[in-house]
């Protein structure tokens, strides 16, 4: 068992990116675990005392900071949720890699939604249901090899969820490609595409 990998994931309350990375068993069994967003400003803190693992958990729903003591058989068997006691809801996910990310989308769309919410005083999106398969389908395009790719040549991207559209933004250049999300025929337009490029203008050193 030594050799398995636990991924762990949570939503940071600053940035409000979802936040993974996996750590071998053997490393969580002999060792504590740190595991930072990529925004310097928080992070998932684990610690164990050789009978249990105490968690520190940054909430992306609520913005504290919560604790949490678990078993060994909760950790590094199957998968298990850390839950936001404001709220409610599972702030923290550990366990195979897709279990772990296909929660974290829902906990974005969770978070997206109580924050418009909370902001505009109505539904924070146009078709909640429609949202998350897009997302879900743009999760299954970026999983494959250059799915999302920039025209500048970049490779990295940033995502804002809107109410009825979701914006891929390329980190080199600044481009925008807009998803719209609010129709069955946007759900079926997105998945007729194998690739998605954002339409970004290659520099002059660089060969289209």
């Amino acid at each position: 068992m030594s050799g398995e990998m636990r991924t762990f994931g949570y939503l940071c309350p600053k940035c409000g990116k979802t936040v993974t990375a996996a750590r071998s068993v053997f490393a969580l069994e002999a060792s504590n675990a740190e595991i930072e967003c990529g925004c310097g400003e928080s992070a998932l803190r684990a610690e164990f005392d050789g009978e249990r693992y105490r968690f520190y958990v940054p909430c992306g729903l609520c913005g504290e900071t919560h604790t949490a003591a678990c078993p060994p058989e909760r950790v590094l068997r199957g998968a298990t949720a850390l839950g936001c006691a404001k709220s409610k809801q599972f702030c923290c996910f550990i366990g195979p890699e897709g279990t772990v990310e296909k929660n974290l989308r829902e906990l974005e769309i969770l978070a997206e939604k109580e924050k418009r919410q909370e902001s505009e005083g109505g539904e924070a999106f146009l078709d909640s249901v429609i949202m998350y398969e897009v997302l879900s389908e743009l999760k299954d395009i970026a999983s494959r090899e250059n799915g999302i790719t920039c025209g500048c040549g970049g490779v990295q991207y940033g995502m804002e969820i809107r109410r009825s559209a979701v914006d891929l933004i390329c980190r080199r250049c600044g481009a925008k490609l807009r998803v719209p999300a609010a129709t069955d025929r946007d759900l079926d337009d997105l998945c007729c595409h194998m690739k998605l490029v954002i339409p970004g203008t290659p520099t002059s050193t660089e060969r289209t």
